[in-house]
C-alpha cells in the first residue's frame, strides 16, 4: 500500500463511513480587507465525506455560496482531527434536482437527526455543496506521521502539503 493510499484509508476511517463531521470551511470574502487585500472567512459546517470530497447542505443565497460563486478555491480543516486541505467548491444545485438523488439519500441518512429541522427542501435555494479536495495534510498523533496528499494526481507529496 502506498503512502497516499494509507493516508486515504485513514481519512476514510476518520471522516467517512456515513459520519456527520463538523469541519471548518474557509472562503475568500467578496470585499477586501481595509488594506485592499483578500480577506478569508471561516465557518463550521456539517459535512459528509466520500471519495476525497466533503458534501454539505446549505442555501445558495448564503454568504459562503456567494463567495464560492466568485472564487471556488476553498480550504477545510477537521475540527477534531488534525487535517487541513485545499479544495475546489462546487454548487451541485437544488437538493431535489434528480441528479442529486444519490447524494441526497446519503446526506439525509448522515444528517438524519437534524436534516429536516434545518433545511427546507421546497426552497430551490436549498442546495448541496461539494468540496473536491486538491491537496492536504493529515497529521497523525501530533506530528508523529504526516501524510501530504495530492488528491488530483493521486499521490503523496514529500513536502508541500497543507499545515
Amino acid at each position: 500500500m502506498s503512502v497516499y493510499q494509507e493516508g486515504l484509508k485513514l481519512l476514510e476511517e476518520q471522516f467517512g463511513n456515513g459520519k456527520d463531521n463538523v469541519i471548518s470551511l474557509a472562503t475568500i470574502a467578496r470585499e477586501p480587507g481595509n488594506d485592499g487585500k483578500p480577506r478569508p472567512v471561516v465557518r463550521s459546517v456539517d459535512a459528509y465525506y466520500e471519495d476525497c470530497t466533503f458534501y454539505a447542505v446549505t442555501n445558495a443565497k448564503s454568504n459562503k455560496m456567494q463567495q464560492i460563486a466568485e472564487n471556488q478555491e476553498v480550504s477545510v480543516a477537521g475540527c477534531l482531527e488534525m487535517f487541513t486541505a485545499n479544495g475546489v467548491a462546487e454548487n451541485l444545485g437544488w437538493v431535489l434536482d434528480p441528479k442529486n438523488a444519490e447524494i441526497r439519500t446519503k446526506l439525509r441518512t448522515a444528517f438524519a437527526e437534524w436534516y429536516d429541522m434545518a433545511n427546507n427542501e421546497k426552497d430551490e435555494n436549498c442546495c448541496y455543496l461539494a468540496i473536491h479536495l486538491t491537496k492536504g495534510t493529515l497529521n497523525i498523533n501530533h506530528w508523529e506521521k504526516l501524510y501530504h496528499m495530492d488528491f488530483v494526481n493521486k499521490t503523496d507529496m514529500e513536502n508541500g502539503g497543507i499545515f
